[in-house]
């Protein structure tokens, strides 16, 4: 699990998705868990708690990033 950045240069804004660890960041990925944007003033986090609790049980790692992302939406990991 990790962060795909989308968005304008200078505004940007990221998918949480699943992917395998040897594709590129922003390229092929398995399912879209969530968004971030963390431009607005009140960053704006959005996860799918089901979809990413289902993917950690199936034993999808999580990025560094995603972990503090997950722990800010209360997600037990």
């Amino acid at each position: 699990m990790r962060l795909a950045r989308y968005g304008a240069k200078k505004k940007p804004f990221y998918r949480v998705v699943v992917a395998d660890s040897r594709s590129p960041r922003d390229g092929r990925f398995l399912e879209i868990v969530g968004t971030y944007n963390p431009l607005i003033e009140k960053e704006s986090i959005q996860i799918d708690q089901e979809k990413a609790t289902s993917w950690l049980k199936k034993g999808a790692l999580p990025s560094k990033t995603v972990k503090s992302l997950f722990k800010k939406n209360g997600i037990e990991l």
